[in-house]
């Protein structure tokens, strides 16, 4: 009993071991009873499913505002806001993946499911690598503040660039060190199959490859997000749970947005200036406010608006559009 009480990583051991139930019924519930079959996944299951995941999310907000206080609520809140909407962009790239390898939409789910398990474990190493030096160097934390504010910028000017799948490095690399089938097989990432000289050995599908590139895709999206909720709370738990509490939905919301993902050309530059908005408020608060905390309350409700108004702003100016097809 001690051991669930003993703080780990600054919050009890039970909240932690609470949260790991959370995502292993939840996975285990999505898995083995919503998807024990291969099926491609329409646009109303997508949104339905999604407002489950959305539902839990919020919940459990309300349950670290209730334990942790008013104060870590609204930093989780704010924190599951900006990596949901930074995963809009990832879904993009997701679709544009899937597009490449030719994977059929009934196997889809699978490979987002093994690719949000990874996720779990990456964002874990990359936030605890996170949290580590900080603690010791809390002077990294403008270096965060500044990229973020970097990186707004330059999104808002910029825009994002349709990344050319066929050239990346590790796919190339795989395809020359590893055999890979030309044809699919179905949900298996690995089959037997007969090489050149007629002998059967192990060899990578395309299904894999996509799960590959997927992965390497979040580790460029993390560079972002997970700077970000720093820039919001150094609490671990809050930093952890907001980013993995949104990732987890994103499987079932990825085929309706997939759907509809050019309908959100616009949210880019209201995610541009959450990004320039976090980094900044980081200089104003030990810079302008003497070290003060900058209210939470204010984050959230200018990270909420700003990225409403751009989902808002983008579906009336593509509503054209929208009606055309």
């Amino acid at each position: 009993m001690e051991f669930l009480f003993a703080s780990w990583l600054g919050t009890p051991a039970w909240f932690w071991l609470a949260f790991v139930a959370i995502v292993l019924l939840l996975t285990a519930f999505d898995l083995g009873f919503l998807h024990k079959e291969d099926r491609e996944m329409g646009i109303a299951e997508s949104l339905k499913l999604s407002i489950f995941y959305i539902a839990i999310a919020m919940v459990f907000g309300a349950w670290v505002w209730f334990q942790k206080g008013p104060t870590a609520g609204m930093e989780y809140y704010t924190g599951y806001f900006i990596e949901k909407a930074l995963s809009i962009d990832n879904v993009f790239v997701i679709s544009l993946v899937f597009g490449f390898f030719s994977i059929a939409p009934k196997y889809q789910y699978r490979a987002l499911l093994w690719g949000i398990l990874a996720v779990i474990v990456l964002r874990g190493l990359m936030i605890a690598g996170g949290a580590a030096i900080l603690a010791s160097a809390y002077w990294v934390m403008y270096i965060f503040a500044a990229f973020l504010v970097f990186t707004g910028v330059k999104m808002f000017f910029t825009g994002e660039h349709e990344p050319d799948i066929g050239k990346n490095r590790v796919i190339r690399w795989i395809s020359t060190h590893m055999r890979v089938t030309k044809e699919h097989h179905a949900e298996h990432f690995f089959v037997k199959a007969p090489d050149a000289a007629g002998k059967v050995a192990w060899a990578a599908t395309p299904l894999f490859l996509a799960l590959v590139v997927i992965n390497l895709a979040d580790l460029v999206f993390a560079v972002d997000s997970v700077p970000a909720i720093f820039s919001i709370t150094t609490d671990t738990f809050i930093v952890y749970t907001s980013n993995i509490m949104a990732i987890l939905g994103l499987r079932a919301l990825y085929f309706a947005l997939a759907a509809m993902v050019h309908r959100f050309h616009y949210l880019q530059y209201a995610l541009a200036a959450v990004l320039v908005f976090i980094g900044g408020k980081i200089f104003v608060s030990d810079f302008l406010m003497g070290g003060a905390k900058f209210p939470p309350l204010i984050s959230l409700g200018v990270t909420v608006a700003l990225i409403a108004g751009g989902v808002v702003w983008s579906l009336w100016k593509t509503r054209d559009e929208e009606q055309a097809a």
